[in-house]
């Protein structure tokens, strides 16, 4: 797929919807574990107003990323990511100089900066495309950087030795399926429903990093009862506060929240 055979303006404008989508997943309040308007979460590096810098300072890269994929979409596909990294290093570092140092999206930057990136490959955007496109951008990924090392240096690999996890590379690589599996069962409702699909499914690393296997179990556990009991507001602030004691926050899922929201609209 090249965006240089494309015949006419691509009908979606990709880096807008990821931008309105950071937004999106930043208001949406209650959010168990996670900063909204109503608390810091299971933060205490972070709030509102840092998160709201930090999405101004990375949403100008994502027009970027869709311009390098459509200048070098006649490519091979085995070499885009050597040609995206750069940049993907450029975005993280203008997030780091807003926020302090502090990670407030390095999963969104990755994901979203991979959607809006492959937009400029593909002639005709749609989610199924950009999934596809990501996931042969992708191909590899995970046995490269994860299975093909032994030194178990950062999280994601120590996570891959023990648990067999593949975080956030392992969803790119398959095109974000677990945010397409949430997706076929959510059928338009509310994004706080989307968010609860996630988490029910999600092999979500910062859990891991936090509480362990047993803490990312906890937390699918405890979204899977609310989508089959049938939740409220005050059942999403009664899962905040027992996130926020245990210290765990659900940020994979957040990333893919906004993934997921930028498919849907699409579709």
């Amino acid at each position: 797929m090249t965006g240089l055979l494309a015949t006419k303006p691509r009908p979606w404008d990709v880096p807008g919807l990821a931008e309105e989508a950071l937004w999106q997943e930043l208001e949406l309040t209650p959010k168990p574990g996670l900063v909204d308007k109503l608390n810091n979460g299971s933060h205490r590096d972070m709030d509102h107003a840092l998160f709201a810098r930090s999405i101004a300072a990375i949403t100008p890269w994502f027009s970027r990323f869709a311009a390098l994929g459509d200048a070098h979409a006649d490519k091979p596909v085995a070499e885009q990511l050597r040609l995206i990294r750069p940049m993907g290093m450029a975005c993280e570092q203008a997030m780091y100089t807003a926020t302090g140092g502090v990670n407030t999206h390095k999963g969104g930057v990755f994901a979203l900066g991979l959607l809006c990136f492959a937009s400029g490959r593909v002639r005709n955007v749609s989610a199924e495309s950009l999934c596809c496109e990501v996931s042969n951008i992708c191909r590899g990924l995970v046995a490269r950087e994860l299975a093909g090392r032994s030194g178990q240096a950062t999280a994601g690999e120590r996570q891959f030795q023990l648990y067999g996890l593949t975080g956030a590379r392992g969803e790119a690589e398959s095109g974000f399926s677990t945010v397409r599996n949430a997706l076929a069962k959510w059928r338009g409702r509310s994004l706080h429903e989307l968010l609860l699909g996630l988490m029910a499914i999600n092999q979500d690393s910062n859990l891991v990093s936090r509480g362990g296997i047993d803490g990312m179990r906890y937390v699918q556990a405890y979204a899977r009862e609310l989508l089959t009991n049938g939740w409220d507001r005050d059942a999403l602030l009664k899962m905040d506060n027992a996130l926020i004691e245990r210290n765990l926050s659900p940020g994979g899922s957040a990333d893919l929240l906004s993934v997921g929201w930028v498919l849907s609209a699409i579709k």
